[in-house]
Order: structure tokens, then sequence, then C-alpha cells
């Protein structure tokens, strides 16, 4: 009964029959039956999103472990540039000092010679005025006499020429200053030359 017979009289089978949309009722069905397999194997499954959350987790994590480790290589090369300004200057001042020293020291002498002739009542006038001049210089550039009648002794900054022994005196006392010591900063150019009294049995 599905069969035609063509003018030769041989059987025809029935041509399938197409839906609208050109498409035989089994590719139709194929089509449909395929495409809602795909729709739902492209959604991740609830293991999947968690192992997605779990990688950017451990990734967060290791940010800020490397931030944490550049922060603190900052703060040791902020450290050893302080204190590699702090030993620059340092050694600066040492330099100066020792460069002023060398110069003030082979101006001792001249001073030596000014107090002389101050003690003879030989600075007045416009000679007064020089030599208060070049005292005021030389103390501007740091160099400080000391050494004063009174003085406890202290033989890191003294130079006893004579000892005197008294029973006024309960410890060694720099009696007399006779030529002035010098210091440039904490630097000592020289000590001070002085005669001492102390207590019998002193040295």
């Amino acid at each position: 009964m599905n069969r035609l017979t063509d003018v030769r009289g041989t059987r025809v089978d029935p041509p399938l029959m197409l839906g609208p949309a050109g498409r035989t009722a089994a590719g139709a069905g194929a089509d449909a039956g395929g495409g809602g397999g795909t729709s739902a194997s492209a959604q991740p499954s609830p293991q999947e999103q968690g192992h997605g959350h779990g990688h950017e987790h451990e990734q967060g994590h290791g940010l800020r472990a490397e931030l944490r480790e550049r922060t603190a290589d900052l703060q040791r090369l902020k450290a050893e540039y302080d204190n590699y300004r702090k030993r620059v200057r340092r050694d600066r001042l040492a330099i100066r000092e020792i460069a002023v020293a060398n110069v003030l020291g082979r101006l001792l002498p001249v001073l030596d010679a000014l107090a002389e002739a101050r003690e003879q009542g030989e600075v007045t006038g416009g000679f007064e005025h020089v030599a208060r001049a070049l005292e005021t210089e030389l103390a501007g550039v740091g160099l400080r006499p000391f050494g004063t009648a009174g003085d406890a002794f202290d033989p890191a900054v003294h130079e006893a020429v004579s000892y005197r022994s008294s029973d006024r005196f309960d410890r060694l006392i720099c009696t007399a200053v006779l030529r002035s010591g010098y210091r440039v900063g904490e630097q000592l150019l020289r000590p001070a030359r002085v005669t001492v009294a102390g207590p019998p049995g002193g040295p």
C-alpha cells in the first residue's frame, strides 16, 4: 500500500516527509536531543566552581606573601642606606677635624708667643686688635684653649712639670698653668703644662 509502481512496473519507496525547516523528522529530533545535551554540559559543576575559587584564593595568598617580602627588602635597603649616610657623615667630620688639627697645630707656637707678649704688656693698640681677630677666627674653626689654675689635675689632659705637697689639698690641683692646652672638638691637640700640688704622700 505504501509503495508506488513506476511506468515500468518497478516499485518505489515513498519520499521522506520533510518538516517546515526542510529537515527530516528524525534529523530534527537528533538536533533537539544533541542541542539539549550541549547546553547542559556547558555549565560548570559545583566541584569545578569550588576548584576555581580555591585557585583564586591561592593566587591572592601568594601575592600577599610576595608583597610582604618586597616590603621587607625595601625596609632593609632603607636601613642600610641610612647607616651608610651616617657612616659617611661621621667619616667626613673625622677627616675635617684631622685636617683642621694639622693646620692649627702649626699655629700653636704663634699663639704661645702672643700669650707671652700679652703677659709682658706688649700687646697694645693695633697689635691687640690683630691678636683678638686671630683668636676669634681660630675659635670659629673649633680651636679651644684650656687650663686654669685651680683645675683638678687630669693626667689625660695635663702635663705636670712639678709637684708640691700641702696639707691644704685633699686631691691633686693645678696651681699654675705654664702653657695652655688646646682642643679641636673632641681631639686633644696638646696637653696643658702645669704645676701640681696635692696632699702629702701624693706622687
